[in-house]
């Protein structure tokens, strides 16, 4: 019950908006091939991924997704004690 667990298909040519907050993530790559970007201007550090690869985004870490073919990525996080904390927060950029 501490725990939040999503699974998520990002469709081939998905290019998601940096997003932030206070949880952090472990993302497992189930299928599918694309990448992770680091910050919110989209100049920061990119990673690929692949399927089994795991990468986690550290919590208020600005970070966007993007598919360069259909995925689906398994992730776990803090974010229910947050929650229930009150102290989970989480911002977009335009």
């Amino acid at each position: 019950p501490t725990i939040s667990t999503f699974i998520q298909l990002l469709p081939a040519g998905f290019t998601g908006r940096p997003y932030r907050s206070t949880e952090s993530t472990v993302f497992t790559v189930i299928e599918g091939h694309g990448r992770m970007s680091l910050d919110a201007a989209g100049d920061g550090e990119r990673f690929e991924f692949a399927p089994k690869d795991v990468f986690v985004v550290p919590g208020w870490q600005p970070y966007a997704l993007e598919a360069t073919e259909e995925c689906v990525l398994f992730s776990a996080s803090d974010r229910v004690v947050q929650q229930l904390l009150g102290v989970w927060r989480e911002a977009s950029f335009d």
